[in-house]
């Protein structure tokens, strides 16, 4: 049955089509007859019960410089005239990002919207892998310059990242002198007003950093992310490079305990972060990545499960 689908993201002539995990969603779902509109986050209304949006009807081709066509805009109801909302902007999660998901909250008994608003909004990245702790290096949330120094004497070395931060910004290495350690906390507690994440630093980072996508709480498929020259970060978004990989024991496991709980959660596309075939440092429910990669080296069809997922959601709320 073709679908209605109400896609909030980026705006389209901003991305890189190659490797866009949202464009790839788009592409899948055009494929299989649904029907694709584009908005913004900042775009969305709501009056008397009801959350709307000027929305373009868009196509999608995978043509480099002409990769989207829009209609004329329309006011699309989300509540009563979309069957599926794709939550699908970048971060940062900030207040605006918070807000889209309040509204499209009050239309998620009628509207599938993927991934479920109010679990996204209680899952932030690197707050809800704190629920997996005895999977996760050494970890210490603060502003506070006196217990940094403490966690960095007992782990001799360290890296320091905002705790809403994406694609591998911001994130900084200190060495057991503790040089610039001060320095960093301070100018971290002017720019956030939130902790930081502090962590000991993985060495096994240099053998790279994997990214798994689990599908309502399957596992779809991984790449090893390798950190680019002089790197220890390994985001594809900062220079890292994608390679092949299969999944360690370990890993197996830590996606065996985190599938129920997704899937529990209506965290129907999501992506891990794992080093060293063993420690677990993110859980990405905001706007996951990687399909395009994860299919190109296991030629797969990343696009094509979470398509079916969706669709047996649908199917399932009648």
């Amino acid at each position: 049955m073709p679908l209605t689908v109400a896609v909030q993201m980026d705006p389209l002539e901003s991305i890189n089509i190659a490797g866009d995990s949202s464009f790839a969603l788009m592409l899948a779902a055009q494929e299989r007859g649904h029907r694709l509109f584009h908005y913004a986050a900042e775009d969305l209304n709501y009056e008397a019960g009801r959350v709307w949006t000027r929305a373009h009807p868009v196509t999608v081709q995978r043509v480099e410089g002409n990769h989207f066509s829009f209609g004329d805009p329309v006011k699309l109801d989300l509540g009563d005239e979309a069957d599926v909302v794709l939550m699908r902007q970048d971060p940062p999660f900030d207040l605006g990002y918070i807000t889209a998901t309040h509204l499209l909250e009050r239309i998620a008994d009628r509207t599938l919207v993927v991934n479920d608003p109010a679990q996204v909004r209680n899952a932030p990245e690197k707050l809800f892998v704190l629920d997996y702790a005895h999977f996760m290096p050494p970890t210490l949330i603060t502003r506070s310059v006196e217990e940094a120094r403490i966690f960095l004497a007992e782990h001799r070395s360290i890296v320091v990242k905002p705790l809403h931060g994406n694609g591998g910004k911001a994130i900084f290495k200190i060495d057991a002198d503790g040089q610039n350690l001060s320095s960093l906390i301070e100018v971290f507690n002017t720019a956030y007003r939130e902790p930081h994440m502090v962590q000991a630093f993985l060495p096994e980072i240099a053998q790279g950093d994997k990214r798994i996508v689990l599908v309502d709480g399957e596992v779809a498929g991984a790449i090893n992310r390798m950190p680019g020259e002089g790197e220890i970060r390994s985001n594809l978004a900062v220079g890292g490079s994608a390679a092949k990989t299969e999944l360690t024991e370990r890993e197996r496991e830590i996606c065996a305990e985190l599938g129920p709980e997704l899937k529990r959660r209506g965290l129907l596309f999501v992506g891990i972060d794992v080093i060293g075939g063993k420690w677990l440092t993110e859980i990405n429910v905001t706007s996951p990545t990687g399909i395009v990669a994860i299919d190109r080296f296991n030629g797969t069809d990343t696009g094509g499960m979470i398509w079916d997922a969706i669709e047996r959601r649908v199917r399932e709320r009648g």
